[in-house]
């Protein structure tokens, strides 16, 4: 892919994510993917969402910063929600929260194989108990 072949891409799989769409998965997940250096599979990211969806039904990621270099994507993002039950061992308050996440993807054959992500667990935590 192009590097505009492979942000269009990208960009379709932000907006599935935030329209919380998972079915269409295996366009974008590779069948076994590394999920922050273990090895996963597509089925264990989407189980992963779906429970984020569950807990957080309005959870939105924002994008701020796309770079692509070769076959890798960063992403900053500012994800937001307001979870509704039990969320990363918090109980559901109707508070919300808004913190940073860095992810690093790699593509290969068209399809992420390497998943990398980091966000601000201690500030979503810290939001959500003050």
């Amino acid at each position: 892919m192009t590097e505009n072949d492979l942000r269009s891409w990208y960009l379709r799989f932000a907006e599935t994510l935030n329209n919380h769409e998972l079915g269409g998965m295996d366009e974008f997940i590779n069948d076994e993917v590394l999920l922050d250096g273990a090895p996963g599979t597509r089925d264990d990211v989407v189980v992963a969402l779906q429970g984020i969806f569950d807990a957080v039904p309005d959870f939105h990621w924002e994008l701020k910063e796309v770079l692509i270099d070769g076959d890798r994507i960063a992403v900053r993002t500012i994800n937001t929600g307001t979870p509704v039950k039990e969320w990363l061992g918090v109980p559901a308050t109707g508070k919300s929260f808004e913190i940073n996440e860095l992810v690093i993807y790699t593509v290969g054959d068209g399809r992420f194989v390497k998943m990398t992500n980091l966000h601000d667990s201690a500030a979503l935590r810290e939001q959500l108990t003050a």
